[in-house]
């Protein structure tokens, strides 16, 4: 009987040490760093513009990049923002991006300037939708970057 009340007691204490360990791991993930939803639109507003200056400048692997770190961001916010209603509204941005990356793709400047207009017009209607008509989007007039060569050097 007596081994049996210590073979109970191991396995409460085991049961106390990872009850214990789970509890620091629930604490540590809930005060890790988790990006917010301004800081994903900071970010899609940079890469947004320098999609502009690519395609402008027929830099097609630049723009393909450029919408590859746009659709990064997107996802990032509905893996991290969930809890935040603009997420709800981020699925009407999917067509304009899809017909972009078609533009891109092809080659094709004219396309890309009309969807490039059009993403930028569904930026601003999902502000709109969102109660942030406040912060308006619109075709860059000056890069970004005055580090930054956005015309393609390897096609020469």
């Amino acid at each position: 009987m007596s081994i049996f009340c210590l073979a109970c007691n191991q396995k409460a204490k085991q049961n106390q040490l990872l009850q214990a360990r789970i509890d620091s791991l629930e604490k540590r993930i809930n005060d890790s760093y988790k990006p917010g939803f301004g800081e994903f639109m900071s970010s899609i507003q940079v890469h947004h513009i320098k999609l502009w200056f690519a395609g402008k400048n027929k830099n097609w692997k630049l723009a393909d990049f450029e919408m590859n770190e746009i659709k990064e961001s997107l996802d990032g916010i509905q893996k991290y923002c969930t809890d935040r209603q603009e997420s709800k509204s981020i699925g009407m941005i999917n067509q304009p991006i899809d017909n972009l990356n078609k533009a891109i793709q092809q080659k094709d400047s004219v396309s890309f300037k009309n969807s490039y207009i059009l993403l930028t017009n569904t930026c601003n209607s999902c502000h709109k939708v969102t109660n942030h008509e406040f912060n308006v989007v619109k075709i860059p007039d000056t890069p970004p970057f005055s580090n930054q060569i956005f015309k393609d050097e390897s096609a020469k």
